[in-house]
């Protein structure tokens, strides 16, 4: 009887092995945007933060692959810390006025390579939304790889 019971298992898994992994969204900033953000407190923090409201077409593809090209900005070259974003470095986020959906948190798959600043590249990665988390970007790729150009 347990045989009987574990074939179902089995099968799923076997069948599972062969499936192809789903391909990669080609995402743009243009879809980033569908996001609004209001000002919240953070007592932890005794500060005021955006915090964001992801529409539903960020949401369908929260956890899943993507692909998407920017300008990389490093953060902290010794913890092999990048940002992707729409915008070269005199016009991003942090320092020409673009919002927060303008910029992507990279975490790499293997940390090693380093990029200069304004390099523009394409990453593969799983997209993460982030609305709780103050000290990450709302935006995450996670097991991020360079594709080659």
């Amino acid at each position: 009887m347990k045989r009987l019971l574990l074939f179902p298992v089995f099968l799923s898994v076997f069948f599972l092995a062969f499936v192809p992994a789903a391909e990669p969204v080609k995402l743009t900033w243009e879809a980033l945007r569908d996001v609004t953000f209001k000002k919240k407190w953070y007592a932890e923090e005794s500060v005021y933060m955006l915090y964001p409201t992801f529409g539903p077409s960020v949401q369908k593809l929260n956890g899943k692959p993507v692909e998407l090209t920017g300008y990389v900005l490093p953060v902290d070259l010794e913890s092999n810390l990048y940002v992707l974003s729409a915008f070269p470095y005199s016009a991003c986020f942090f320092c020409g006025g673009a919002g927060p959906e303008s910029v992507v948190s990279l975490k790499f798959k293997k940390a090693g390579r380093k990029f200069k600043t304004d390099e523009r590249r394409t990453f593969r990665g799983t997209l993460k939304l982030n609305a709780d988390n103050i000290y990450e970007l709302n935006y995450i790729l996670a097991d991020a790889e360079m594709l080659d150009q």
